[in-house]
This record gives C-alpha cells, sequence and structure tokens, in this order.
C-alpha cells in the first residue's frame, strides 16, 4: 500500500513527516547519538574526571568493571530517532527495551533528556550529576547494570529475556493514543515466549488499542554465539516477519549518516502506515487485521568502540558484548586505548564547560510528558482509576445452613467478573486473559458483557470472538503473563486464570515481576499499580479425569518463597469466600495476589457476611463444625485449606462426632495462607499468642492441605505446637481415577484423617481401636467399589454435612 501524503491523520493526532533530513537536522541527531554513546560507555568505566578534562588515569577507573557495551549504541540510536518522531509528530510514547541489560544507553539518554534529574534531583545534569551517573552504575548503593524500575521511563525488567514484545502489547491495549514502540535483541528472539509474541497483531484492536512497533535489532552476536536471526537471508527473514502477518522495513549499515538518514525514513515510513490504518479502522469501524509494519535494523554489536583489543576484532563480534577493554585500570595500553575510544565522540563539542548538554544535542528532545524518561504510561500508577466493583450480595450464594446446598465457585465468580465488565466498558481498564479455558473455567458469563479479542478471520461455527472483546484467550501462559502484566504496569486492571498445573509454565516471569513490584514499592516515585491476580482452578483434586500430567499445586510453593511484602495466596473454601477475596485482590496494588479454587460443585459453608468476616480474619475457628465444650481446651485440632480439604475434614469431624462423641474436635479452616508464617516474615503472619490460641501449643492438629505438605510445615515451624503438627496433602500420588480416589491415594480423605485423629490424641488408640479398624475398611471397600463401578461410594459421592 503506497504511503499517503503529508497530511493530518484524523482519529490519531499523527502527521506524516517528508524523510530528507537537513544537514542541521542530521549533524543535530548525530551529535545526541553521540552523546548517548559518550554516556553509555562513561557509566561502564570511570569513575571520576567525567568529561576528561585531565588525563586518563587508573584512579579515574572503576575497581570492577561491569556493564554491557555491544548493544548500547544500536540502543542510543533508536532512543535518537524516536525522540525525533515524537517530537515532529506529537506523539505519546512508550518504548520496552528487549535487551534490558542495556541499561547504560537508557539510563543516558534519560540523564540528556531530563528526566533522570526530575526523579533523582541529587544527579543534575551538569558534569557533578555525570560524575554521580557514572559512579553509581553498577556499584555499591548505586543501581543496577540492567534496565530495572529504579530506570525512567521503564516497564520492561531487563533480567531474563522472552517478554518484551508481550508487555509492549499489553501496555497498547485499551490505549488508543499510544505508540509502544518495542526493541527485540536478537538474542531475545531465539526465546520461545518471544517467537509467541509475533502472533499478538492478531488481537490487537486499531480502533480501540494503540499501536506496537516491534524494533527488531540484530547485531549478529548474543554472549558468545552468532544469532539465529541475524544469519537468516533477508528474503527468509521477510518471509517469517510477513507470515507473523508483519510488513518488514530494513536498515543496515555502520556508516553513521547513512544509517541516521535510512532510519529516519523507516521510522517516517512505518509510522505514516500505522497512521492510515489507524485512521482507516476508525473510520470504517471495523476493517480486515492490518498488516502492521516492523523494523529490522541491523548495526555492528559494539558499534564506535574498539575495533581491536589485543589484537582480537571486537567491534562487529561477540567480544563487544561486555566490556571490550577488560585490563583498563591496570593496562596502561587499555587505558590509552579507552581514552581514545571516549575522546572519539568529541565530549567537548556535546557538553559546555559545566558538563550540560549542548543544544545541537537536546535539539531532538521532545518535552515535558512526551519524553520516553518523564512518560506517565510507564509510572502507570498515575493513571490508574479504581475498579467500579458491584456489591457482593447481588452474586452471592444463599447458605443458611452450612454443608446443604452446592454450587460452582468460579461459576459464582464468573458473574461478578461479567459486571465489572459491563462497568468497564467505556473506560476500558480491565481484562481477563487466560489459555483457552475461559468456559472450561467455568467463568463463561463474561462473555455476556465482552467477546474474546480476535482480529483473525472467523467463520460462522466460531463463538463470542470480537474485534473489540476485552476476553483474552490464547495458548501460550506465556502471553498471557506477559500481556496482563504490561496491561498492569501501565495502570489498568485484570485477572489471570488459568489451570492450576500449567500455570508453572510462568513461574519465572512472575519472579521478575515480583522483583519488580519488591524494588517499586522502594522509590517514592513510582506509584502503586493493580495486583497481579491468578485465579488457580481446575486443580489438582478436580483432574481425576486428565490424570497425573494435570496435577500439581506446586505454584503456591513457588510463589510463597518470593518476597514477603509482596505475594499473597488465598484458598477459599466456597463460592462466597471466593467473591470476598477476588473483590479484595481487584482492589489492592502491588500484590501479586494467588487464589485457588475449584470450578466442580462444592458445599456453601458460609453466608456472605460469614465469608467476609473470616477472610478478613484470614484463619479462624469454625465452631459450628466442631465438638469442642468452651469449658476446657479441644482434644484435637481438624484443621484445613483448601475446597476439596476442607470438606474432607468436615466428613472427618462428622464421622467423630458420630463415632466418638466424647472427643472435643476443634476445626480451623485457613483462607490467607500467609497468616500461618510469622508476624515478623509476613504482614499477614499472626503473632505466636495469635497462633497458639488457634491451633493449641501442645495438642494434635491433623492439618488437610491442598498442595504439597511440606509447605505448610515450613511456613509454621517456628511455633511452639510444630512437633505436634501432623499435615496431609498431595504427594505425588496421581493418576486417572474418581475425585474421591484421588484424596485416598494421597491419604486426605476423611478417613485416614480420623485414624490420624486416633493415633495422635494420647490414649485414644486403645479406647478407639475398633473405629479405627471401621476407617480402614470403609478405605478398602472405596478401593473395591472404584474398580468395580468406576465411581465412589455412595456414602461419599452423596454426602452432605449433618452437623
Amino acid at each position: 500500500m503506497p504511503k499517503p501524503p503529508p497530511q493530518d491523520l484524523p482519529g490519531d493526532g499523527r502527521q506524516g513527516r517528508r524523510t530528507t533530513l537537513t544537514d542541521g537536522e542530521l549533524r543535530a541527531l548525530d551529535a545526541h547519538w553521540r552523546a548517548a554513546n559518550y554516556l553509555a560507555a562513561g557509566q561502564i568505566y570511570l569513575l571520576a574526571n567525567p568529561l576528561l578534562t585531565k588525563p586518563l588515569t587508573g584512579a579515574h577507573i572503576k575497581p570492577r568493571l561491569l556493564g554491557h557495551w555491544g548493544t548500547s549504541p544500536g540502543l542510543n540510536l533508536v532512543h535518537t530517532h524516536l525522540n525525533r518522531v515524537i517530537k515532529a509528530r506529537g506523539l505519546d510514547a512508550l518504548c520496552v527495551w528487549g535487551p534490558g541489560h542495556g541499561g547504560p544507553a537508557v539510563l543516558a539518554n534519560s540523564w540528556l533528556e531530563g528526566s533522570y534529574s526530575e526523579t533523582y534531583p541529587d544527579v543534575t545534569r551538569d558534569a557533578e550529576g555525570m560524575a554521580r551517573l557514572f559512579r553509581q552504575f553498577s556499584f555499591p548503593g548505586g543501581v543496577p547494570s540492567h534496565i530495572a524500575p529504579q530506570t525512567p521511563g521503564s516497564i520492561h525488567e531487563g533480567g531474563e529475556l522472552g517478554y518484551s514484545l508481550a508487555h509492549a502489547y499489553g501496555a497498547a491495549f485499551d490505549n488508543p493514543d499510544l505508540l509502544v514502540a518495542c526493541v527485540i535483541g536478537d538474542g531475545e528472539a531465539e526465546t520461545g515466549p518471544l517467537a509467541a509474541s509475533w502472533h499478538a497483531n492478531k488481537f490487537l484492536d486499531p480502533v480501540h488499542d494503540g499501536a506496537v512497533l516491534p524494533i527488531l535489532h540484530l547485531n549478529g552476536y548474543k554472549i558468545a554465539n552468532p544469532a539465529v536471526l541475524a544469519r537468516l537471508p533477508e528474503p527468509e527473514l521477510d518471509d517469517l516477519l510477513k507470515g507473523y502477518g508483519h510488513e518488514p522495513v530494513h536498515v543496515t549499515g555502520d556508516d553513521p549518516v547513512q544509517i541516521h538518514r535510512a532510519l529516519a525514513e523507516a521510522f517516517d515510513r512505518a509510522l505514516d502506515r500505522i497512521a492510515l490504518l489507524q485512521r482507516t479502522a476508525r473510520a470504517e469501524r471495523g476493517s480486515e487485521r492490518p498488516r502492521w509494519p516492523v523494523i529490522v535494523l541491523r548495526t555492528p554489536k559494539g558499534w564506535t568502540g574498539p575495533a581491536w583489543v589485543d589484537g582480537q576484532p571486537v567491534a562487529g563480534t561477540w567480544r563487544a558484548h561486555q566490556v571490550p577493554l577488560a585490563g583498563v585500570r591496570e593496562d596502561p595500553d587499555h587505558r590509552r586505548q579507552l581514552e581514545s575510544w571516549l575522546r572519539s565522540y568529541r565530549p567537548e563539542e556535546l557538553f559546555d564547560a559545566e558538563g550540560r548538554p549542548t543544544a545541537d544535542v537536546l535539539a531532538c528532545v521532545p518535552e515535558g510528558a512526551k519524553r520516553l524518561g518523564a512518560t506517565p504510561y510507564a509510572n502507570g500508577g498515575l493513571r490508574t482509576r479504581a475498579l467500579p466493583l458491584p456489591p457482593l450480595d447481588a452474586f452471592a450464594v444463599p447458605a443458611d445452613k452450612p454443608g446443604v446446598t452446592l454450587h460452582e465457585p468460579t461459576r459464582v465468580l464468573g458473574g461478578f467478573l461479567a459486571q465489572v465488565m459491563r462497568d468497564t466498558a467505556t473506560r476500558r481498564d480491565f481484562r481477563l486473559v487466560g489459555p483457552d479455558e475461559t468456559a472450561s473455567n467455568r467463568l463463561d458469563a463474561v462473555f455476556a458483557a465482552s467477546g474474546k479479542a480476535w482480529q483473525a478471520q472467523t467463520i460462522q461455527v466460531d463463538e463470542h470472538l470480537d474485534r473489540h472483546g476485552r476476553v483474552m484467550e490464547v495458548l501460550s501462559e506465556h502471553l498471557c503473563q506477559g500481556w496482563l502484566e504490561g496491561y498492569l504496569l501501565t495502570g489498568r486492571h485484570g485477572l489471570f486464570s488459568c489451570y492450576e498445573a500449567f500455570v508453572h509454565i510462568v513461574d519465572s516471569m512472575v519472579s521478575q515481576h515480583i522483583k519488580w513490584l519488591k524494588t517499586s514499592r522502594e522509590l517514592t516515585w513510582r506509584a502503586p499499580v493493580p495486583s497481579l491476580n491468578y485465579l488457580l482452578t481446575s486443580h489438582v483434586w478436580r483432574q481425576d479425569h486428565n490424570g497425573f500430567s494435570h496435577q500439581d499445586p506446586g505454584f503456591v510453593d513457588h510463589v510463597l518463597n518470593k518476597s514477603p511484602e509482596v505475594v499473597r495466596v488465598y484458598l477459599p473454601p466456597d463460592a462466597n469466600t471466593l467473591l470476598s477475596v477476588t473483590d479484595h485482590a481487584l482492589r489492592s496494588r502491588d500484590y501479586v495476589n494467588v487464589i485457588v479454587a475449584g470450578k466442580q460443585p462444592c458445599f456453601d459453608w458460609l453466608s456472605m457476611d460469614q465469608a467476609r468476616a473470616h477472610c478478613a480474619r484470614g484463619a479462624g475457628i469454625w465452631d459450628w463444625a466442631g465438638t469442642e465444650d468452651g469449658d476446657r481446651e479441644p482434644d484435637v485440632v481438624l484443621a484445613c485449606a483448601g475446597d476439596v480439604p476442607t470438606q474432607e475434614v468436615l466428613a472427618a469431624s462428622d464421622l467423630l462426632r458420630r463415632h466418638l462423641p466424647e472427643l472435643a474436635v476443634r476445626v480451623v479452616n485457613v483462607v490467607d495462607m500467609t497468616r500461618l508464617l510469622p508476624r515478623e516474615e509476613h504482614p499477614h503472619g499472626m503473632p505466636d499468642f495469635e497462633f497458639d490460641g488457634l491451633f493449641t501449643t501442645d495438642k494434635p492438629v491433623i492439618f488437610a492441605y491442598h498442595g504439597y505438605p511440606w509447605l505448610i510445615h515450613r511456613l509454621a515451624y517456628r511455633r511452639t505446637g510444630h512437633r505436634d503438627m501432623h499435615v496431609r496433602g498431595y504427594k505425588e500420588m496421581g493418576t486417572t481415577t474418581t475425585p474421591f480416589d484421588m484424596v485416598v491415594r494421597n491419604d486426605l480423605d476423611r478417613y485416614r484423617l480420623v485414624m490420624d485423629v486416633i493415633d495422635r490424641v494420647p490414649g485414644l488408640g486403645v479406647r478407639a481401636a475398633a473405629v479405627r479398624q471401621s476407617m480402614a475398611d470403609a478405605r478398602t471397600r472405596h478401593h473395591a467399589w472404584i474398580r468395580e463401578h468406576g465411581t465412589d461410594l455412595p456414602e461419599v459421592a452423596q454426602w452432605t454435612w449433618a452437623g
């Protein structure tokens, strides 16, 4: 499609621009780029003498040289040219820097534009501030070498690679006036998550969403090896990108003048194309799926740095990846080479005598919030509005008596989420994501309020597909996670629904996000963002039909290993408690909330008022479920966490009530797992006196837990009564079987729990030997029954609470 002529483009606020740079524009762009390169190299090497006003000595060099030079010149080039188009077109823009180890480049540019000094006033935009910028980089008490929360304008951690493009699309969703540039390094381009992310353009709505401009930066090498995409012939790479639905625009070379002109033309061509696609879609309110542009930028690794060191080629090779000159402090030849390298940028032309950037350097820099380091989109809490959450009573299920009626908890929650979708229909700041499981997880009520985002082909048999939908389904947990992270970090709200066993696919992604949130909470200038909320369902105890491969409750263990000020884990035992914890999670900020709840019919234990009170406590005694007399301590505590363990504990309590009525049984339910931690270890943790009052200090505690039993021991190991705590949970005894056989196989069933009580209450073993034998016989009868009938025992399948 031909490029539209220069004109105002209605509906997007962008303007077409000529691409022939004047000599003045070229000089200014090159000055900015050289200044950024100088600052990037200076951060890696210099401890003092930032403007090279003195001959370089060993004392001016950092004792430990850390950082990544190889990608920095390319990132500086992109930043410089983004500045040009943002300023010329008046764009609101955000950049996601996939090569996040190129921290020196992004820090250099934010210092040049002034946003760094505004964020950190002690790092002034002069020689003194430049010295601080250099010294603090990857230095004790300073800032990380990677792009991190401390970096103004960032939403993307520079640690693990693979997630930049997903984050970029998440930021663009429901931000129709935003351009999200995304630099993808050629190493990152080899990862699975990034490969899946190329499909995100099939979900980008040109009417309600912003635009994503991928910039595939191919500098040829990773740490030690060539990059796959950099070695593909250009026609083959074009076929790949076109097959993903993109129109590639190539820029290749190592001559700065030629590259500046070519990249300026590429940006204008790409942005004119984006403007035309958005204008057409917004005017027609529907069109075929756009083919969005992608810029392929090929420049040498370590460009403008040392070409040779110690007789070995460096620039343009993998040797430029980190620190090209390693022995600078001790080796005079290396030091002379470094000084020559730094002076090649002609810093005396770029900074005045006080170290301030010159007018030429700043000519291309936008002003105010248009600057990439100052955009409020990268500090999403500034743009966050509280969700209009409906009253829970409108969706609560009646529970006049515990354990009589049954509901599917996630189906009940689906009605609540549908109302949230309706109430955010015009503001468009809430999304539900999941890997093809919204209906499977019983949340399909949301489809009455919003369809599923989809820009690809549709056919008559399809259901709920909608070009403007806000339910996101794609069979890539990585993509779901990345989209939602980008959406949340730019100030919106959401929920990730997933099968419990397969959320492990994003273990490392949630680790990175938790680290981001922990660090962000320590930065006063970062406003709190909406929490990352997981709803894990189709869980271990009701994957009896799918079998062992679908049975893994360990995500909770993974999350609870992380920063306690950030993580929360909830195991609501019924529909009303699920409503309560989800309402709480959607209101929260700067947390990762993990909610584990079943989708199968589950007994209603608590009314809505009781559920609110119980969830507020996080753990509490269900006095109606036990048999303890207030005049004396209980003989045993039956504790539970999770819907199926709760049912088994109550069934065990029912058996004890009938068979051993003289036994004083206390039932404790835990909905907030972090309550088990000491107060000193987690904000929700119980002080010892409260824990002791709940679980006692010397009575046996039989704890039925949803996941791996050793987690409970780890959480409670410092408590006084830990030696008396016996935990039952999932212990990797899974297969395709019946629901009750799953708990029997893992010794979590009601009969085993009664046997545990008899075995652990002093003096009960002899008195209740006949009862214990009848429990063991029931387990034997169960095994024979399921093999003959394929269903659970009638006394189990038809059980209701009779207390």
